[in-house]
């Protein structure tokens, strides 16, 4: 069987998600939903541009429900500019190196917490969800500090009414994710392949 193309996938994103079936999860059991679209990081900037029009195309049309996308990078900037905290992350990057900054960063945002104090879900989850479908991106530009694995697997935990797109820059086996495409994660994910 012929491998599809990026744009062919791309393609059957509308129709996948415009499935009421889609959105209410028939034949999923009771449990919402969780999908992953992976793809060539080096097509990072199409597939961005292909969310872009998607996202105006369904929002903009006349389409019973919409799509809300959390860019995980954008979101993890707000919040440390919203906290007051941007400047002193880049004071201890400097002072400290890098890595020394993600880990205290990871802890600021409560990133291994499952509850409120994961300052990255409970912003997702003030969103109005009602009748949409989620779309996270940006995985690529906040690695290391954001794990995908660790967002879907504490998202999963406390969202369970809308289905979750992770728009991710690598390969995903099904089981395994493999950032950009040579970065194993070593971390298990149960998700179903969107396209």
């Amino acid at each position: 069987m012929q491998k599809l193309t990026l744009d062919e996938r791309l393609n059957q994103i509308e129709s996948k998600i415009s499935e009421k079936s889609f959105r209410e999860n028939k034949g999923l059991g009771n449990e919402v939903g969780y999908y992953v679209f992976d793809y060539d990081p080096r097509q990072e900037i199409n597939v961005r541009e292909y969310i872009k029009y998607l996202k105006d195309r369904i929002n903009n049309g006349n389409k019973d429900f919409k799509i809300i996308e959390v860019d995980l990078f954008h979101l993890m900037i707000q919040i440390l500019q919203e906290e007051d905290y941007l400047d002193a992350f880049f004071d201890l990057e400097k002072e400290n190196g890098f890595f020394d900054m993600a880990d205290s960063l990871v802890e600021t945002l409560g990133l291994d917490e499952t509850d409120e104090q994961n300052l990255i879900i409970s912003h997702i989850l003030q969103n109005d969800l009602t009748d949409s479908v989620l779309f996270l991106t940006g995985v690529g530009k906040c690695h290391p500090i954001i794990a995908s694995h660790n967002i879907l697997n504490n998202l999963h935990q406390v969202l369970d009414t809308v289905p979750v797109v992770m728009f991710y820059p690598g390969e995903y086996s099904g089981q395994d994710l493999k950032l950009f495409g040579t970065m194993d994660s070593h971390n298990y994910y149960r998700a179903f392949r969107l396209v």
